[in-house]
């Protein structure tokens, strides 16, 4: 299998990014201007096995902007590295528990684009990171990503807990995914994944 290798390089008004993943590991090093979100973002390339460095830096505002086009690079990047999607599993699905929470995470590399994000916080800030940017940032990966997401709360109370558990159920579904299954054909009976 090729090297599934991508970089993103994104320049607006209201942010600066620079990123590189690469689907089958390699370094993390991630550095925002939202200190919780490197977190997260560091708990989805540690627990999906993959390299991944950022940089991005946003206008200051509320850092909508800066959660959004984050979202954007990563979705572009997953999709720019699984290129033609030949040879690898195309679905993936986890639970996964953090004390009291427990967030189901369901992947499909369809090519379309698809998220649905029924995880309830209860308040309205994690550190520096708005809750409510949490499922705009997972719609923006999948869309630009072109691929199904489902994150399901199926318990739990803690918002850090259940934010923490969406981004690790995220990575381990992405994880079985795109793994390699040593066919090199397209896992579709259309035969093209778009």
């Amino acid at each position: 299998m090729a090297a599934r290798r991508a970089t993103i390089s994104r320049e607006t008004k209201e942010t600066a990014i620079d990123l590189e993943l690469d689907l089958d590991g390699g370094e993390r090093a991630i550095a925002t201007d939202v200190k919780f979100l490197d977190h997260m973002l560091d708990a989805f390339a540690k627990h999906s096995g993959c390299g991944l460095t950022l940089r991005a830096r946003g206008d200051g505002m509320d850092h909508h902007h800066l959660i959004e086009d984050v979202g954007i690079a990563l979705g572009s990047a997953i999709a720019q590295a699984l290129g033609e999607k030949h040879g690898i599993s195309r679905f993936g699905s986890m639970a996964v528990p953090l004390d009291d929470a427990l967030v189901l995470g369901s992947v499909d590399l369809s090519g379309r684009a698809w998220s649905n994000f029924s995880v309830k916080f209860s308040v309205e800030n994690l550190g520096d990171l708005k809750t409510e940017l949490v499922p705009h940032f997972f719609h923006s990966l999948s869309e630009n990503g072109r691929f199904n997401l489902h994150l399901v709360q199926l318990g739990g109370h803690n918002s850090h807990h259940l934010c923490e558990a969406s981004f690790k159920a995220f990575a381990r579904a992405f994880a079985q995914a795109k793994a390699p299954t040593g066919d090199s054909s397209v896992p579709s009976t259309k035969g093209l994944l778009a």
